[in-house]
């Protein structure tokens, strides 16, 4: 599942490609993917302005010229990618939004969606979530009260998006090698100095991740070098079996609460 580095990173690339055109053409085909109707939703889209596009934990945001927002999660499985009909990936598009030439392509949306909402269901529909790591104003005092709260494993922790917004599987086993700390450690039995570098840690592992193009295999658009690229960089996750590039001592894969954690039995305490 996209976390917050790669939905930075896509948000990044469609600013950079997408911000300021017009909509000029929608396809459905998978009604479960939208929250209303295939003749509404394109009747709503086309020829609306696409003015913006932010990221909010793993959700991207377009924001419209009509005033209302598009509101993306990828969930597992889901991706984009941007070509044309000459261009195309050989997979089934669950919604395609035309720039004109362009074609932005919604794939995987199984479990995922892309729904339009007005800024007060925008508003409600991510009001639960936590702090975003990545925001300026997540300092160390902030994380420091945030986690002196939690009893919790530090796996179970980061992926709790209540707490934090953002992280999942990858990069809560990432940030906890980072640190040396076990990702079954308990949130409570840690000290100041191991707060501190758990939180240098968090800063430091997403933004090379967003650096390195996250983990997302599937390129973003043809001639896409840098999509993907925090594959080759990744510690412990999905390295089971494999050296520790500190100590060489085997990858551990276990599962905590259901999801796979990977870590180091020798460098993680």
């Amino acid at each position: 599942m996209p976390e917050l580095p790669e939905m930075e990173i896509y948000r990044r690339i469609l600013t950079e490609k997408l911000a300021g055109k017009t909509i000029t053409g929608v396809e459905v085909n998978r009604e479960k993917s939208i929250n209303v109707n295939p003749a509404q939703f394109k009747s709503e889209l086309i020829n609306s302005g696409l003015t913006e596009i932010q990221r909010k934990a793993k959700h991207l945001i377009f924001k419209l010229s009509s005033g209302k927002s598009l509101l993306l999660h990828l969930m597992l499985g889901g991706w984009m990618y941007m070509g044309n009909d000459e261009d195309s990936p050989e997979r089934t598009k669950q919604v395609i939004l035309s720039f004109g030439d362009k074609k932005l392509y919604f794939i995987g949306l199984r479990l995922g969606y892309l729904h339009l909402l007005t800024d007060s269901e925008l508003e409600k529909e991510l009001a639960d979530l936590g702090p975003d790591p990545m925001d300026q104003t997540f300092s160390y005092p902030v994380f420091r009260e945030l986690i002196g709260g939690r009893r919790g494993m530090l796996k179970t922790t980061f992926v709790n998006q209540q707490f934090l917004s953002g992280i999942g599987n990858c990069y809560s086993d990432e940030i906890c090698f980072e640190a040396g700390l076990l990702p079954m450690k308990k949130a409570d039995d840690l000290d100041e100095d191991e707060i501190k570098i758990l939180y240098q840690s968090l800063k430091g592992v997403l933004t090379r991740a967003i650096q390195f193009g996250g983990y997302m295999e599937e390129p973003f658009f043809k001639g896409d070098t840098k999509t993907g690229g925090y594959n080759e960089q990744c510690r412990v996750y999905d390295r089971e079996g494999e050296p520790c590039l500190r100590c060489s001592t085997a990858i551990v894969k276990e599962e905590i609460s259901s999801r796979k954690t990977f870590y180091c039995r020798n460098c993680q305490t």
